[in-house]
């Protein structure tokens, strides 16, 4: 399943698949080390709309929640029974 990086749920990794974004923004989301391609693992979330915090690599980086919702990412969710 692709979501865009502000519905991963806490702890969730996925590849990121695809970065929707303008030439500025792409470039500022590819200078911290998210490019397609990469797994990531979200660690945390703020209230209403705030900073998405991911890990990629050895590497913790929040993210505003603007710049999240462009950075497309495959998810396994598991369904439980």
């Amino acid at each position: 399943m692709i979501i865009d990086l502000t519905k991963m749920q806490q702890g969730e990794t996925g590849i990121i698949e695809e970065i929707q974004a303008g030439l500025a923004a792409l470039h500022r989301i590819q200078s911290i080390g998210l490019r397609p391609g990469k797994k990531i693992k979200k660690v945390s979330s703020h209230f209403l709309h705030g900073p998405q915090t991911v890990k990629v690599g050895h590497l913790q980086v929040a993210i505003g929640f603007g710049m999240a919702k462009k950075i497309f990412v495959r998810v396994e969710r598991r369904h439980k029974v």
